[in-house]
């Protein structure tokens, strides 16, 4: 009996390596060792993952949606310089918000924008009472809160009021490490997220009246 000799496109095709998976099936830590060293293509995966959640993040912060899309560029900018000093001791998302806040923070600063306003963050409480609580803002209100609504009350905020709800009732930052962040001390922290809350509440059961206008 003759034996046949192997084809040698066949042998030549069983000894080349698979194709590499394609990004879209690749985990985050994948990606972000491949954008790490160098790779373009996974860098704008990240991108593509992360870049509603920051834009979101720095519409909160600033209130508008085109300098909110500008800082959203930067701090990709930021991202791409700064992605090989990432060294896994938080989760990458917590690390990439901290980096957008920073660069927020950063270009408020550079347009001589006061972060937290001492006046007003001096103010006394209106019941004058010291040691008012800072209890959570109800969100649930009367039982349906638009978010859009919400958006747009939080929006609507003064820049101060606005930066220390984001941080602190939004991304999850202590009063100590607002306060390190704003250049404020931890009472006027305090002050100011009060004060938002106090005013998000108007704004948002003043909702039901106007509703009932139209």
């Amino acid at each position: 009996m003759m034996l046949m000799a192997p084809d040698p496109q066949i042998t030549d095709s069983a000894s080349q390596a698979a194709p590499p998976p394609p990004l879209e099936a690749l985990s985050e830590a994948e990606l972000l060792a491949q954008a790490q060293a160098g790779d373009h293509r996974a860098f704008a995966q990240l991108y593509s993952l992360h870049k509603k959640r920051i834009y979101s993040l720095c519409m909160r912060m600033v209130g508008n949606a085109a300098e909110a899309e500008d800082m959203t560029q930067e701090a990709f900018l930021q991202l791409h310089r700064k992605i090989a000093t990432f060294r896994g001791d938080s989760a990458f998302s917590t690390w990439l918000h901290r980096l957008a806040i920073n660069v927020v923070l950063m270009q408020l600063r550079k347009k001589g924008l006061s972060l937290i306003s001492m006046d007003e963050a001096m103010e006394p409480d209106p019941q004058g009472s010291p040691s008012r609580g800072f209890g959570a803002l109800d969100l649930s209100l009367s039982g349906s809160i638009d978010r859009m609504a919400l958006e747009r009350a939080v929006s609507d905020l003064p820049a101060g009021y606005r930066l220390v709800f984001v941080l602190h009732d939004i991304e999850g930052y202590e009063h100590h490490e607002i306060a390190s962040m704003l250049d404020c001390s931890v009472g006027n922290s305090k002050s100011q997220l009060h004060k938002a809350r106090l005013s998000l509440r108007e704004a948002l059961h003043s909702l039901p009246r106007q509703e009932a206008r139209r």
